[in-house]
């Protein structure tokens, strides 16, 4: 029987792993240090899922537990689409939970941003989001990026506040992935209609808040107000 590995694997290619292996910064003390990239690219990926949304939670532990970049992707893809088609609250729950047992197998910024907004973000939408705080309290890089990244959910329907106060949490962090993660949900709640709250958030920080998270979050902004942030910083 052809599986989902079977079929990554027949579009796989060397060069496209390799180029990969260098974006995603495998080497040796770098954030992705010991990843495997087989050379698949996004389009394709996603292409392949499609024929295995209904895989079970066995067969999305063994893709989650390999050293395979593309396989764990392919895992969180499915997870996606699946707690879309949810019918139940309680199936939701078991996939929310499911993702969270495996935060330690989320373990690059891709496999964060494909998975933490449409998993953690719509399933806590309705519900308690004291988690999210804890997590972004934790010592682990990936579950502190799933905090604020799943917080776009939020955005994008009008609510920012978990934004603003899991950014002013994640501020004093070391790291430029999460620099980088602040940045952006600040930006895009800017975009979104939270301007003021967003701007004055950044006056109130502006000696706390990095520059590359700065930069980020002032992106869409006119020449006039980048100029007025950039010197304030």
């Amino acid at each position: 029987m052809q599986t989902i590995t079977d079929d990554l694997q027949a579009i796989a290619t060397p060069q496209r792993a390799e180029a990969s292996a260098w974006f995603f910064k495998t080497g040796k003390g770098q954030y992705g240090e010991g990843d495997v990239f087989i050379g698949v690219t996004n389009p394709d990926l996603r292409a392949v899922c499609k024929k295995y949304v209904s895989l079970k939670f066995d067969a999305l532990q063994e893709l989650l537990d390999s050293e395979i970049h593309e396989y764990r992707m392919a895992a969180l893809i499915i997870l996606v689409e699946q707690m879309k088609k949810a019918k139940t609250a309680e199936k939701r729950s078991e996939i929310y939970d499911f993702y969270l047992d495996n935060a330690y197998r989320i373990n690059n910024w891709d496999l964060v941003d494909c998975s933490a907004r449409d998993v953690v973000g719509f399933y806590l939408f309705d519900k308690d989001r004291s988690v999210l705080y804890d997590m972004a309290r934790t010592e682990h890089l990936w579950t502190q990026r799933i905090a604020i990244i799943a917080t776009h959910y939020f955005i994008n329907k009008k609510q920012f506040l978990d934004t603003l106060r899991i950014s002013e949490i994640l501020l004093s962090h070391k790291h430029d992935l999460i620099h980088k993660a602040v940045g952006w949900m600040l930006r895009e709640a800017w975009k979104k209609g939270a301007d003021e709250p967003v701007e004055a958030f950044l006056e109130q920080n502006i000696g706390r808040i990095p520059r590359t998270a700065l930069r980020y979050a002032i992106e869409k902004m006119s020449d006039e107000r980048k100029k007025y942030f950039m010197t304030l910083k």
